[in-house]
């Protein structure tokens, strides 16, 4: 397995990226979805504590990535129709929105609560907006219906590999693994 991405294939960088954040943000929206549902308590705001920590690993790990991307090639995507090809590259686009979106809502909704965002215990990030009960609250709308976003960009991520692979029959999900 090569190290960077080659025209046909991710190299081993960008598969452990891609998986690593698939896992990473799968598991901040189940997290993030059954904490909001059960009541106050000691486990609610541990949950609330490792929501914020993992969700800043994501925006670190994001950066990363588009760092790594932004050096690489990515694998050609001529064999596809146009408008397959334009859709998969819509739809990378809109995960990075997503997974850059969603940490720095998910700060400001920590920042206007006046609450402070420690990633473990590493170090506190600063507030980006003065305690304010209306902005959290319109931030903490935000970070859900951009949840509901990552969600569906997801659904559609995986439909689209599943296609290939088993309809198609072509290579375009053998890439990533």
């Amino acid at each position: 397995m090569q190290i960077k991405n080659t025209e046909n294939h991710f190299g081993i960088v960008a598969i452990t990226l891609h998986w690593v954040m698939a896992i990473l943000l799968i598991g901040l929206v189940a997290l993030g979805f059954y904490m909001v549902w059960i009541p106050i308590s000691l486990e609610k705001l541990k949950l609330f504590g490792w929501h914020k920590e993992y969700g800043i690993l994501a925006l670190i790990l994001v950066m990363i990535r588009i760092g790594w991307r932004l050096g690489n090639r990515n694998p050609s995507l001529a064999s596809l129709p146009r408008l397959e090809a334009f859709a998969a590259r819509a739809v990378h686009y809109i995960f990075y929105l997503f997974m850059i979106a969603l940490p720095i809502t998910g700060w400001l909704i920590t920042s206007a609560a006046g609450l402070p965002v420690s990633v473990f215990d590493w170090f506190v990030l600063p507030d980006l907006v003065a305690p304010n009960e209306e902005q959290r609250l319109l931030f903490q709308q935000i970070h859900v219906w951009l949840s509901y976003g990552l969600i569906a960009a997801f659904c559609c991520h995986v439909s689209a590999a599943l296609k290939h692979h088993f309809i198609n029959k072509d290579d375009i999900l053998k890439r990533m693994l």
